[in-house]
């Protein structure tokens, strides 16, 4: 009997992870041609990744970080814009001016408050929103209870 539940439970595993991946949402970034940057105001707490080529290690490195937890940026409305075409010129290297690899994580009030040069961890992104004034009115007016990260 003992077996038989075992079978069972590892047969169901996968699905429970599965139905998680859905409910949080795959992580996914949005390509910055794509994305209207006006349209995020005081929606969506973007985090701009730059790169020269989608093959930048950094660049690569960054993706894989937040693949690792996208509930935890989902929680706090965070929307992941990825720009690995400097000849495109988008609206987000105009107005954000890159230089190389560059992580530049907004609030949503559109304003740029960090840029890091390197790649960042999940659990550095949300402990820098966390402190952004917006993300504190959130978590006071109860949206953000619960989604400690």
């Amino acid at each position: 009997m003992r077996t038989l539940r075992t079978i069972i439970v590892a047969a169901l595993l996968p699905l429970a992870s599965l139905a998680a991946a859905q409910e949080t949402g795959a992580f996914a970034p949005d390509q910055a041609a794509d994305v209207v940057f006006a349209d995020l105001l005081y929606i969506k707490r973007p985090i701009a990744i730059f790169a020269d080529s989608p093959n930048d290690p950094n660049f690569i490195r960054q993706l894989e970080l937040l693949a690792r937890d996208p509930a935890a940026l989902a929680a706090r409305d965070v929307i992941v814009v990825v720009d690995t075409d400097p000849e495109a010129r988008t609206e987000w290297r105009k107005k954000l001016r890159p230089r190389g690899f560059s992580m530049v994580l907004l609030d949503k009030d559109l304003k740029p408050v960090i840029r890091k040069p390197l790649p960042w961890e999940v659990r550095e992104i949300t402990n820098a929103i966390d402190k952004f004034p917006l993300r504190r009115q959130e978590i006071q007016q109860g949206a953000g209870l619960g989604t400690g990260g």
